[in-house]
């Protein structure tokens, strides 16, 4: 019996190692595509990060890759008009994709981001899965649930993951709606990670369930 426990923490000893060589690799960002043309080529697996705008992707990817400023962190939703990647480690792509469902656009702006994250997501060989951010502080929006029907119609592996759980406890229908969906929807990944990125909470789990999704652990 200690022989099994110890080989259970050594392996997770291992696995953490494994983690933090990877989250605190080199991280750049090497492109910026405002239209499909402008899709860089890329041969390492790629993660992608969509949600409202004003969710906290950003805030999530610099949790992440233990930075502050490697994505831009704005008060003002909207402002990512792009879909900007991340090489990490030459090993992994990280995709900040355009947020969604910010009214404060023009519908002609609006109708671009559509058409562009729709594009990439239908036709992106290297995409390994989509997280979908949700802000934990509200309820289960209509543009969130139209997101996870998208990418299960697209036949893309997407995981929810809840965002801002230090600002407020999360909204216990928000879960129970989520969950619910995720048991309906095949492509969706069925753990729900609540996240901070100010405390933290969830970002282990969060760089797990990535690594888990390129094969490397």
């Amino acid at each position: 019996m200690e022989e099994i426990d110890l080989s259970l923490e050594q392996a997770k000893v291992a696995q953490s190692k494994a983690l933090l060589r990877l989250f605190q690799a080199d991280c750049r960002f090497v492109a910026g595509a405002a239209f499909a043309s402008q899709l860089p080529h890329n041969n390492l697996p790629e993660i992608a990060f969509v949600g409202r705008s004003n969710v906290g992707k950003s805030s999530i990817i610099n949790a992440l890759t233990f930075r502050k400023s490697l994505a831009r962190v704005s008060i003002s939703p909207g402002r990512t008009r792009q879909i900007n990647f991340f090489n990490l480690g030459n090993i992994l792509t990280l995709v900040d994709l355009p947020g969604y469902g910010y009214a404060a656009v023009s519908k002609q702006d609006l109708n671009t981001w559509k058409k562009l994250i729709t594009y990439y997501i239908q036709s992106r060989s290297a995409l390994r899965k989509v997280i979908l951010l949700v802000d934990c502080r509200h309820p289960l929006k209509e543009s969130d649930a139209g997101a996870m029907h998208f990418f299960q119609n697209a036949a893309i592996p997407f995981q929810v993951v809840l965002t801002k759980v230090d600002k407020e406890a999360p909204h216990k229908q928000l879960l129970e709606s989520l969950e619910k969906m995720a048991l309906t929807l095949s492509f969706c990944h069925p753990q729900i990670i609540r996240t901070s990125a100010k405390t933290k909470l969830g970002v282990d789990e969060l760089r797990l369930s990535i690594a888990e999704s390129i094969g490397i652990i």
